[in-house]
């Protein structure tokens, strides 16, 4: 996997974490207002994949 597409998945696998966190009962949901916009702010641009690289 191309180090575009691995950084993707990994930020986008974290987000949805965190959604499943925020809706389970007594989450922490300070801890997921603070996160989620800087977690969001870092995801990188999607991988081109049509160029054949990945």
């Amino acid at each position: 996997m191309c180090p575009d597409c691995e950084d993707f998945a990994r930020t986008v696998l974290l987000l949805g974490q965190l959604a499943l966190y925020a809706d389970t009962n007594g989450a922490d949901l300070d801890f997921v207002e603070a996160v989620s916009p800087s977690l969001a702010a870092s995801l990188p641009e999607p991988p081109d994949t049509t160029a054949g690289d990945f």
